[in-house]
């Protein structure tokens, strides 16, 4: 059977699942529960003959030898005893439930699975099957599960900007399922690889944080179909806020896309014994500036990360690029302590939150220096007269294909202007009130022609947006005038 199929097989029986309630993500989390009992049972065996630090009284067998409500209970025993294990297989299975009441439905969806020998399958087959699962539960848009998911198109083009080198570490500080982790692997596998940057590469290269527990378990399960890491290594992903304190390594690169939203429940601060009204407080003497802008304290937070000579590229949403106060003070230091060389102003309709208006960021750390390192900022404008949707008219990697191209991988000193692509220098940046990063010169043609305006479901979400902008910043207003 193609990827495809499998994909359409086992996500079809998720329907009869809905009917009892399950949602697309509690479907999803069971079927990453069994799939890695049924791949460390298939390890288990010839040719393999793996040892695995799963009781027989847990392993797939156990669960394929049981009917009806014994069944139920011992699933239910499985996914706590389990849990409490150390490595991968705790992890993954951290705080499991089972979501699914009907036993008979269960054992339906544990024949499915064992239908299939999927160690047979190839790592690009296997990885194919789960990404598509991961993909069909981003676009259900009530769950809320598309702000874990990165359009995959975008994904590319930012690695192959960046173009990681074998032997070097990779970080995403809000890793999601995995989607800038994996294109990376795919990226470095095609390359000629030697036996020991094969082994760096599968065990060293990646390290993930995710807030989110049922998120950190399906990343882990996605980087183990793409084979990276296996069940007895330590796991690459940490379950774990990555805010909260400074990293204790740095990385050669950082690839990332934040979660949206401006306001966090927490106030990173860099000065002591300062008084919030946010009952717990972190302090970041690392930081530039205090504030509980999400988007800010992130972008403060990848330039610890990062090496003195480490790259990173990292999706932020407009107001970090144009916000006074904090984000000022951001600006400036990223335009002197780092060489900020490249913006991409994206257009609406790639994510699944609608009307979000973003761009990718691209810099280079640097160490400390008396004269700005950034020289000059390009932008590239594929977001004016440019719309697309989810669902009707997605973006492709075609789209990103003349950014890559302008960008310039192989010398990014070597660049042309373009239309789309254009220079600032730093002394004109810095001259502009707030130090605003917002810049934009193409002629937006629905402006002047109602034929070209965007679909009404784009127009509505970029109103919702507008407007959920500038509430945020009411209640930072009241909230900075309360704590006065």
């Amino acid at each position: 059977m193609t990827a495809s199929s499998i994909v359409s097989k086992v996500w079809n029986y998720c329907n009869i699942l809905r009917d009892d309630g399950v949602s697309y993500g509690d479907y999803l989390e069971q079927l990453t529960y069994l799939l890695f009992l049924k791949m460390a049972y298939e390890y288990s065996k010839p040719p393999f003959n793996r040892q695995t630090i799963i009781d027989k009284k847990y392993d797939w067998e156990s669960l394929k030898n049981k009917t009806g409500a014994e069944l139920e209970v011992h699933y239910v025993t499985l996914l706590n005893e389990l849990g409490k294990k150390k490595g991968m297989i705790g992890e993954i299975f951290f705080k499991s439930q089972n979501k699914i009441q009907d036993p008979a439905k269960l054992k339906k969806l544990i024949d499915l699975i064992d239908e299939e020998n999927w160690l047979t399958l190839e790592t690009d087959v296997k990885g194919d099957i789960y990404e598509g699962l991961l993909e069909k539960n981003a676009e259900d848009t009530k769950s809320g599960a598309g702000q874990y998911f990165t359009p995959r198109a975008l994904i590319k083009a930012m690695v192959e900007c960046i173009k990681p080198e074998p032997m070097k570490t990779i970080a995403d500080p809000a890793c999601g399922t995995g989607g800038f982790f994996l294109s990376s692997y795919e990226y470095l596998s095609k390359l000629k690889l030697d036996s020991e940057q094969k082994e760096f590469l599968k065990f060293n290269t990646f390290r993930g944080w995710e807030i989110v527990p049922s998120a950190a378990r399906l990343c882990l399960m996605n980087l183990y179909l793409h084979n990276i890491s296996d069940i007895e290594s330590d796991p690459p992903i940490m379950r774990e806020d990555s805010l909260l304190s400074k990293p204790k390594l740095n990385y050669d690169y950082v690839l990332t896309n934040p979660p949206f939203g401006k306001k966090s429940s927490i106030t990173i601060t860099n000065e002591e014994g300062i008084q919030k009204r946010e009952t717990l407080t972190y302090e970041r003497q690392d930081f530039w500036v205090t504030t509980s802008n999400k988007q800010l304290n992130f972008v403060q937070h990848i330039v610890s990360m990062l090496k003195p000579d480490g790259s990173a590229a990292v999706v932020v949403p407009d107001n970090v690029l144009f916000e006074g106060g904090a984000g000022e003070t951001v600006r400036k230091n990223l335009l002197t302590r780092t060489d900020f060389h490249t913006i991409l102003r994206l257009p609406t309709g790639l994510f699944y939150a609608q009307g979000v208006k973003a761009n990718v960021i691209f810099f280079d750390n640097k160490p400390a220096s008396k004269t700005p390192w950034t020289k000059e900022v390009w932008i590239y404008d594929l977001r004016t007269n440019q719309h697309f949707t989810l669902k009707t008219q997605q973006m492709k990697y075609e789209h990103l294909e003349d950014f890559v191209k302008s960008y310039n991988p192989k010398n990014r000193h070597r660049r042309t202007e373009t239309e789309q692509f254009k220079k600032f220098t730093y002394d004109e940046i810095i001259a502009r009130d707030k130090t605003n990063l917002d810049i934009f010169w193409l002629r937006d043609e629905s402006l002047g022609d109602t034929d070209n305006l965007p679909d009404p479901d784009i127009l509505a979400a970029e109103i919702v947006e507008n407007i959920e902008t500038g509430l945020e910043s009411f209640k930072e207003l009241i909230d900075r005038l309360e704590t006065k």
